[in-house]
């Protein structure tokens, strides 16, 4: 289906199944409450389309003729593809359902289910969404500040965050104290931190060691 470009940033829900009743009361449902959607009859028609940069989720058929939702899942994981997903089956059974929320499903609804238990749901994967997407900026933001250091600056960062003292870090670098402080005064401009702190989240955020919400300015 055709996105208006003045909707590129509205969330947007994926329905993928091959019953052509449940796509059309899917995308019923949506609208009824505000949200639009992407309908698809199968895997291979969701892959082969466009699909804007917006906050999504996915609501995918478990049984389906040729790739299963389970399998498509896993497809999904390899190419790289975040997507929060939402199952929904007929013949759903246990090991099936702990399998893909082990495999990072939001949920996994056993026909027929409550209207509100879906919608919930899809709320839910697409706050889910929005906060990788949010954080994936945070993450590309810091690592742009980051690569604006030069090399000394880099090392005074590291050693400054590790908990050493600026005549430390003077003395293992060979450097005066003066000149560790003018580096120090750079990084904290350059990664714009407004406190020592804020440097040392920033830098835990970089190496991938931390995971809490941070908002840059």
């Amino acid at each position: 289906m055709a996105v208006d470009a003045q909707e590129a940033e509205s969330p947007i829900v994926y329905v993928v199944d091959d019953d052509q009743s449940i796509r059309e009361s899917l995308e019923d449902l949506l609208a009824s409450i505000g949200l639009r959607a992407a309908t698809f009859a199968s895997p291979k028609e969701f892959s082969q389309s466009e699909r804007p940069d917006a906050p999504s989720c996915l609501v995918l058929d478990v049984r389906m003729p040729g790739v299963s939702g389970l399998e498509f899942q896993e497809e999904l994981t390899r190419s790289g593809i975040r997507m929060s997903i939402i199952f929904i089956t007929a013949h759903g059974d246990v090991p099936m359902s702990v399998k893909a929320m082990k495999a990072g499903a939001v949920d996994f609804l056993t026909k027929p289910f409550r209207e509100q238990d879906l919608v919930d749901a899809i709320q839910n994967g697409l706050a889910r969404d929005l906060a990788r997407r949010r954080a994936e900026r945070v993450q590309t933001e810091l690592r742009r500040r980051y690569a604006s250091l030069s090399d000394g600056e880099k090392e005074v960062m590291k050693l400054a965050v590790s908990g050493l003292l600026n005549k430390q870090i003077a003395a293992q670098l060979g450097l005066s104290e003066v000149t560790i402080k003018m580096r120090r005064g750079q990084v904290m401009r350059k990664m714009r931190a407004d406190s020592f702190a804020d440097l040392v989240r920033f830098y835990h955020r970089i190496d991938g060691s931390e995971e809490d919400v941070i908002e840059l300015k």
